[in-house]
């Protein structure tokens, strides 16, 4: 047979086509392992199902981290609720799976750090804590004081409650270091948030430090009366009280009172200004009332330095209780054709201009 001739033939080097996506890492050496393993060999399948295994867990844990970023750079904190999806996925329930495998010990330190790097609350009692040091934080800033009534609440928390529970022995939990962080949490916030461990009441406190803000804003302590309230507590009503009861206060309570300028209640003076002022009758019930009032209006005078009470003045008499020293004193002046003599002289005495007339 003739043979016929061929041209070389040339070699065409042909553009690669795409087929698809590249193999992610790991997924060729996977795909090598099933080619070459044998349908019965164990340890290679074992191996092939472990990467896999461990492969979705590492892609889930960046995933979960990419998001609590996220999260934390938008809200500011990593206290994020359980059922909480950030865009599809669901953070609140990896977290709480994180803090799960923290408690049990199976997770690494590398990873602790960095879930702490981006603020996690690893126990969910610290959470719920943190979460009512908010609304604390916010009481305060509206307050100037931890010192809040039972019933105060703010932010829908019944932060007055919450309160009275920490203060209690073991409020801050029974472990001593968390106790100890806590305590630290809510001093930074307020030194005085705790009164008992001064030796006083939570009302005592606030009172303290509703006067200590009257008196800041210019308010004179001279103008702080009976009736005066700051955030409905009676400020006024409670001063008198602490010049009443100066005795029975602690030393610190009195140095507090004595930085503010407040004085003891001169109730012998007073006393000897009210039988200095003239004789009273000294019989019948309203000869115990007249002179129980002369008596309150002299205490007044001795600690006011002069002039009269208004009508709403209540003054507080040792052993005695309330006084309503302005109404009695407007009753007095009604009806001072029925007063005697030694009646009118005792309040003339005491700078009473109409009863000298």
């Amino acid at each position: 047979m003739l043979a016929i001739p061929q041209e070389n033939q040339k070699r065409i080097v042909q553009p690669s086509l795409s087929v698809g996506k590249a193999p992610a890492e790991g997924e060729e050496e996977n795909r090598l392992l099933l080619r070459f393993a044998a349908p019965r060999d164990p340890a290679l399948i074992a191996k092939w199902i472990s990467y896999q295994v461990f492969n979705t867990e590492r892609q889930d844990w960046r995933r979960g981290v990419k998001a609590a970023f996220r999260y934390r750079e938008r809200e500011g904190d990593l206290q994020v609720t359980y059922d909480h999806t950030e865009g599809p996925y669901p953070l609140g329930r990896w977290l709480s799976d994180q803090r799960r495998t923290f408690r049990t010990g199976q997770m690494t330190g590398e990873r602790a750090a960095e879930l702490e790097g981006l603020g996690i609350v690893w126990d969910t009692a610290d959470a719920a804590f943190e979460e009512n040091l908010a609304a604390v934080r916010a009481y305060h800033l509206l307050h100037g004081t931890l010192a809040a009534p039972r019933g105060a609440a703010i932010l829908d928390v019944q932060i007055g409650q919450w309160l009275t529970n920490v203060h209690r022995p073991g409020g801050l939990g029974k472990d001593p270091a968390r106790a100890a962080r806590r305590a630290a949490a809510l001093a930074a916030i307020d030194e005085d948030w705790n009164p008992s461990e001064r030796g006083w009441t939570v009302g005592w406190q606030r009172h303290y430090a509703y006067l200590t803000q009257l008196l800041a804003s210019g308010t004179r302590l001279d103008d702080v009366t009976p009736g005066g309230t700051l955030h409905g507590d009676d400020i006024g009503r409670w001063l008198a009280t602490q010049r009443r009861d100066w005795a029975r206060l602690n030393a610190e309570q009195q140095v507090r009172l004595g930085t503010l300028g407040i004085t003891p209640a001169r109730v012998v003076r007073a006393r000897t200004a009210a039988a200095a002022a003239g004789p009273t009758p000294t019989s019948g019930r309203g000869a115990e009332a007249f002179h129980k009032g002369v008596t309150a209006l002299a205490q007044y005078l001795e600690r006011e330095g002069g002039g009269v009470p208004g009508r709403s003045h209540v003054e507080y008499l040792p052993d005695e209780g309330e006084h309503r020293t302005g109404v009695w004193l407007a009753n007095q002046k009604q009806r001072r054709d029925r007063l005697d003599a030694a009646q009118l002289a005792a309040l003339a005495g005491l700078g009473v201009d109409w009863a000298g007339s």
